[in-house]
């Protein structure tokens, strides 16, 4: 678990990330993002939606296991994030794993 929270908050100090369901939704789409991060208890909703649009553009997802409050914390924000959209991964190992639509 560490090593994930790790991976993640080094590539929130990039800066190369997009926050919100909205904002991520719109860069899968778009191609413009690398990997899509989901919280654990993302509404359904919404991971449906990433997961959906994730597979039409072919761009991988993964679900941790931090929670909406940790990745907000992870990202330095004072609020819940339930969904990250990573442009750059800085040569992120733990990532380099993942596949198209798979988590």
């Amino acid at each position: 678990m560490k090593k994930v929270r790790d991976e993640i908050a080094s590539i929130v100090k990039t800066g190369k990330i997009v926050i919100g369901s909205k904002r991520v939704k719109k860069a899968l789409l778009s191609g413009n993002i690398k990997f899509a991060i989901i919280s654990r208890n993302c509404p359904n909703e919404i991971k449906e939606d990433i997961i959906y649009y994730s597979a039409l553009s072919k761009i991988p997802y993964k679900i941790v296991d931090e929670d909406a409050n940790d990745l907000g914390s992870i990202c330095g924000k004072p609020f819940s994030i339930s969904v990250i959209g990573v442009v750059d991964t800085e040569n992120s190992e733990i990532f380099k794993g993942m596949r198209n639509g798979k988590n």
